[in-house]
């Protein structure tokens, strides 16, 4: 048997050997010492993040399975994003904790990692950490909340906030209905019930093979979870027995499959972002043209919420992600593998689906072509992407006067004036919402519409952000516009009127203004006032040091990885 990693702290009979023994003699016997695996179970279990709070209890029982295993399990609290909860956004301590997670799993005596996440942030962070340590690892993701119900109307968490809360500044629903729904929004444990980042990276670590075969999805409360968390903390076990690592795992293949499983469940544009970061992170080739050509083509089978009717517990009880990923099997690369070893399209063979209107068949997909579109022209000359699966079809080929807003407390206290200038046919600009300039990119893209045409009934716009949306928000949003205008883009020289075309069969993004008028512009020095300027700390570091959001927003002293080795004792 190989040496253990965790030998190198614990074998031998010189002082720091038995430091480090003793100090962990806290319950645990002699034998644990023996050479059997360590495996941390990295847990983002919150009270601040709530979609999280349930981690402590699958942590229990992964902890169960590394005992059964013959391993011994060990709790590490590591950092934990709740996104509905942190300001400014969430976004901005994504590469934080993917720098403390890594250290510790580093810094610590350890052979393998379980790594427990649900809310949007926290298992991207996991894996880009997991990618840069590169120790055995595997995903519990910690699954989706049950549907409330409103008046006997289902809820989608997220993408109802959205919609009931235009219906309040519309005139349509009133104040006190919309709080009465509240109470009804949340209705047990685990994150997002709609196709939003949560739900999206979650059946996405699946198909990064990162994952216990057919996992993902299964709902926060359902036994099943806690069954297949026993189940994998018996697997990373094994993992350590056979030295299975990330990097081996997770390939160009795996993250080409991804790319497919995005388009086909409707998922968030926010995956984009956050598979080009763990990428970097592992050294593989992969692009933001990557999503265009590879799932531009692929249809939407899943009709769900924000792109269609049905939530997470309904595609979980209608066959899952495997029944939906059978229907594409042949747009996916067999060479990819999961943990378990095999090559992940060998456990989609008894895949079956139970509720064709959730699953749709790929003869009768709910869109023929849904992957997400990147958009290149002088507003994105490093480009853009709109999600044609929840934009209106009629707005994808537009041209329209820009209304122009510089922050995003310049839209707040703007955008119901009456006096606004802005008709169905505007396009909203939203700038200073990059990386750099909010700071960390929050999901204020999908902007609320003017009031007074809500009024008239107007329900979508052509809006246009280098800030990111909530996988749970829908509209003709055209986002992660880079370079972002503070970092020089062109989007801080655009003007209230310049003519906006925006035109999704040629995956153009252009402003109709002169070229020589264009180019003596200068950037908007409202929008400059407002950018960040952190003075010290992690801001600072952050806004110093962070990518643009079409190379995955990840700061450029993490990009690759550094391994598992630790040279120098601690005594």
């Amino acid at each position: 048997m190989a040496v253990r990693r965790s030998a190198q702290w614990y074998g031998g009979d010189d002082r720091n050997s038995y430091i480090h023994r003793a100090w962990m003699r806290r319950g645990l016997p002699a034998d644990a010492f023996d050479g059997r695996p360590h495996i941390a179970i990295a847990n983002t279990a919150s009270d601040l993040t709530p979609c999280n709070m349930h981690l402590d209890e699958v942590a229990r029982s992964v902890a169960d399975g590394i005992h059964r295993a013959g391993g011994v399990a060990l709790n590490l609290p590591v950092v934990s994003l709740g996104e509905t909860q942190v300001r400014p956004t969430a976004m901005l301590w994504r590469n934080m904790a993917a720098m403390a997670i890594e250290e510790m799993l580093r810094a610590n005596p350890i052979d393998g990692v379980v790594l427990l996440g649900g809310c949007d942030k926290t298992i991207p962070a996991l894996l880009m950490a997991a990618a840069s340590v590169d120790l055995p690892a595997v995903v519990v993701p910690g699954g989706p909340m049950l549907t409330g119900t409103f008046r006997g109307v289902p809820l989608g968490c997220g993408t109802d906030v959205w919609k009931l809360s235009e219906e309040v500044r519309a005139g349509t629903l009133a104040e006190a209905e919309f709080q009465r729904s509240e109470s009804s929004m949340i209705r047990s444990k685990g994150h997002c019930n709609t196709m939003g980042t949560a739900s999206t990276m979650g059946l996405l670590a699946e198909v990064l093979g990162m994952t216990l075969p057919g996992v993902a999805g299964t709902p926060a409360p359902d036994s099943r979870l806690l069954e297949a968390a026993h189940a994998t903390g018996v697997l990373a076990v094994d993992l350590v027995e056979r030295d299975l690592r990330p990097s081996a795992v997770m390939t160009r293949a795996s993250f080409l499959n991804a790319v497919v499983a995005l388009a086909a469940l409707g998922g968030s544009t926010n995956a984009v972002v956050h598979l080009l970061a763990i990428a970097g992170r592992l050294g593989v080739e992969l692009t933001q043209d990557d999503f265009d050509r590879t799932g531009a083509g692929v249809p939407l089978l899943v009709d769900l919420q924000p792109a269609g009717r049905f939530l997470m517990d309904d595609l979980y009880r209608a066959g899952g992600l495997h029944a939906v990923l059978a229907e594409v099997r042949d747009l996916l690369d067999p060479a990819a593998l999961c943990v378990t070893g095999d090559p992940f399209v060998d456990h989609l063979a008894d895949a079956r689906v139970y509720d064709r209107e959730v699953i749709r068949p790929r003869e009768d997909p709910l869109q023929l072509e849904a992957g997400i579109a990147v958009l290149y022209g002088n507003l994105a000359p490093g480009g853009a992407l709109v999600k044609p699966a929840a934009a209106s079809p009629a707005l994808l080929q537009h041209r329209g006067p820009a209304v122009v807003f510089d922050s995003v407390e310049d839209l707040k206290a703007r955008l119901d004036d009456p006096s606004l200038e802005v008709t169905a046919d505007s396009v909203l600009v939203l700038r200073g919402c990059g990386p750099k300039g909010y700071p960390g990119m929050p999901e204020v893209s999908n902007m609320p519409l003017p009031a007074k045409l809500l009024a008239d009934g107007v329900r979508d716009m052509v809006r246009i952000c280098d800030g990111r949306m909530s996988g749970t928000a829908y509209g003709t949003v055209v986002l992660h516009v880079a370079p972002e205008a503070a970092a020089g883009g062109p989007l801080a020289k655009v003007r209230t009127g310049d003519m906006i075309v925006l035109d999704l069969e040629r995956r153009r993004l252009d402003v109709d203004v002169p070229a020589a008028e264009w180019e003596a512009r200068e950037p908007s020095p409202e929008a400059t006032r407002a950018y960040a300027s952190p003075r010290r700390g992690w801001e600072k570091l952050y806004v110093e040091t962070v990518g643009q959001a079409n190379t995955g927003a990840d700061c450029d002293f993490l990009l690759g990885s550094s391994g598992d080795q630790v040279s120098r004792e601690s005594h």
